[in-house]
């Protein structure tokens, strides 16, 4: 059987490291604070800033919610994010996506301060991740991939690292990630020929195409780490499950990430540490 690489267990200890940072931090009198923005009321955008409001009560950072209807303007949206970017009491800004009709999703992150993007959405940080220099952090969801990794002690030096998706989400900045770390990623998409045997080959394999079990037991040699991100409703097992038919490939690798129990658990986290980061650098600039 492959070994389980749990989220839940990655998530419990970044909590528990975050806790003591946001202690240091309120001793100096700093409150970290995230500001969620959201725009109507999608019910899978609504289920996400639950468990991001939850999981920054755990450790002890402060959300503000910022709402905005569907029948406001562009306008007022960029208003409200401007706002954010001047409020001296706010170290983080999430912008939940997709925007619905008649919003600019683009246009909403180029006016967010990348200091405050802890979701990697815009241009500033994305150039963080592919050059390691400037403002602004990776998308959490890339990051919480890293953290799984790390916290097993999988080691990434000189190893070959196949992503399966190339979204600006997860698989180009997962892939620079990688490369930091003295990796060697190889980037498969829809039109990767061979994709299959890209991946046999492959010490690590990452899953990101959001399709539910589309990845079988023909992408796996039998030794490598699997990291499933996907996260889709079966109807036929009416229950949600990942990118990667887990019954089928289980029996044929290393170790996996479950889902759920995988890399969704620890996103949240990973927000969470992005506000306290961005806290403590603020807190070094006044000083």
């Amino acid at each position: 059987m492959a070994k389980l690489l749990s989220g839940k267990d990655v998530a419990a200890s970044l909590n528990e490291a975050l806790k003591k940072r946001v202690e240091q931090l309120k001793q100096r009198h700093i409150h970290p604070t995230l500001a969620i923005v959201r725009v109507g009321d999608d019910a899978s955008q609504c289920a996400y800033e639950r468990g991001a409001i939850k999981r920054c009560e755990t450790v002890g950072v402060t959300v503000e919610l910022h709402t905005l209807q569907t029948t406001q303007t562009q306008a007022d949206l960029l208003a409200c994010i401007q706002q954010l970017n001047a409020s001296p009491t706010v170290h983080g800004v999430l912008l939940l996506s997709p925007l619905p009709d008649g919003f600019d999703l683009r246009e909403a992150t180029a006016c967010l301060d990348a200091r405050l993007d802890v979701d990697g959405t815009t241009t500033g940080s994305l150039a963080r991740v592919f050059s390691g220099a400037g403002s602004g952090f990776a998308p959490c969801t890339a990051q919480a991939c890293m953290e799984i990794l790390h916290h097993y002690n999988i080691a990434l030096e000189g190893k070959t690292v196949a992503i399966i998706g190339r979204s600006l989400v997860v698989g180009r900045p997962v892939s620079m990630l990688l490369l930091h770390e003295h990796a060697t990623p190889i980037i498969c998409h829809s039109r990767t020929q061979k994709a299959h045997e890209l991946a046999k080959q492959a010490d690590i394999v990452i899953v990101a195409i959001g399709r539910a079990q589309a990845i079988g037991a023909e992408y796996f040699s039998g030794n490598q780490v699997v990291i499933d991100v996907g996260t889709n409703y079966s109807e036929e097992k009416q229950a949600l499950v990942g990118d990667v038919d887990f019954d089928a490939v289980e029996p044929h690798v290393a170790a996996i990430t479950p889902v759920p129990g995988g890399v969704g658990a620890v996103t949240t986290s990973v927000l969470a540490l992005h506000v306290v980061e961005a806290a403590e650098k603020r807190c070094l600039q006044q000083e």
